[in-house]
């Protein structure tokens, strides 16, 4: 990897976060490697964000996107982008003034150059450290498996390379939350990740409009990208049995949830999921098909 071929696009997602859009923009400023070009897409801000933008930053590309939701607002950032590679932060987010340089660094010096790294991360909640738990500890190489039960990169701290949006698809609009799930998922799916051991990224929370408090029952939208990836799968090889698997444990969470809390339509949503799935997996073991059949229950989620 050549520093001089490498454009930087930075790509940052905003809604009504002029108060944190400021902090993570001084932190892209202050890179020791430059980005190529900064481009802040809006989502319909009503607090300042455009004004703000326009009066302290007037070199960064300023996009509208009127589809709400963070899917859409990246997929224009993308598609409008310059760069031959794409670096997402987070509007409430900020990096390390060495972030991009040491994900370039590591690449370079990897043996085998990757399209998609990712870094370690500080955690903080209202401003307070937070340790982080087991489960969300980063790792590199093929984490599939590990990424089958919850979201193991942070949008934050990737660089991908953007041709890998023309081979693996765009984030998926169709879901408000648990997108970048979906996306890791089909990247994992088929090449491996670079992981920098390095806290580069601090990321914020505690805000009430994050869409981990904005949602209930994520795993209505890890089903979904989970029946969608089983689509694309070989029946017969170990990333389609163990996503089958994964798919019928977040089944029986969510109907169990339902159960607890007597909403029966929900349970009835799932049980039927679960059902068709489980007779789809039966029909393709005793034929010689390794493809599941055309499925109308699938790609789908319960809402109300």
């Amino acid at each position: 990897m050549k520093f001089e071929k490498l454009r930087i696009s930075v790509v940052i997602p905003t809604f009504n976060r002029c108060h944190t859009l400021e902090r993570a923009l001084d932190s892209v400023f202050k890179q020791s490697f430059k980005p190529y070009e900064i481009i802040v897409v809006d989502n319909g801000s009503a607090d300042g964000t455009v004004s703000m933008i326009t009066k302290n930053y007037p070199s960064v590309k300023l996009l509208f996107e009127k589809k709400l939701g963070v899917s859409a607002a990246r997929n224009l950032g993308i598609k409008l982008s310059k760069g031959n590679w794409i670096a997402f932060l987070d509007s409430d987010d900020e990096w390390n003034d060495k972030k991009l340089e040491r994900q370039i660094i590591c690449n370079s010096n990897n043996e085998k150059p990757l399209r998609l790294i990712h870094t370690n991360e500080i955690w903080k909640k209202n401003s307070v450290i937070k340790n982080q738990m087991e489960k969300h500890k980063k790792a590199g190489g093929n984490i599939f498996v590990a990424c089958l039960s919850l979201c193991c990169i942070s949008p934050s701290s990737s660089l991908i390379r953007k041709d890998v949006f023309r081979d693996v698809g765009y984030f998926d609009e169709n879901i408000p939350a648990c997108e970048d799930y979906d996306f890791w998922l089909r990247f994992c799916a088929r090449e491996e990740v670079l992981f920098v051991d390095e806290n580069l990224i601090v990321k914020h929370g505690g805000h009430s409009d994050q869409l981990s408090q904005k949602y209930w029952g994520m795993d209505r939208f890890r089903v979904y990208s989970l029946e969608k990836l089983l689509q694309t799968l070989e029946h017969s090889s170990e990333n389609y049995r163990v996503t089958f698997n994964m798919l019928i444990t977040k089944l029986n969470v969510l109907i169990n949830g339902g159960l607890k809390r007597k909403n029966t339509s929900l349970v009835s949503f799932y049980n039927r999921k679960k059902e068709f799935w489980l007779r789809s997996d039966k029909l393709c073991r005793n034929t010689s098909e390794i493809k599941v059949a055309k499925l109308r229950e699938a790609s789908s989620y319960y809402f109300e």
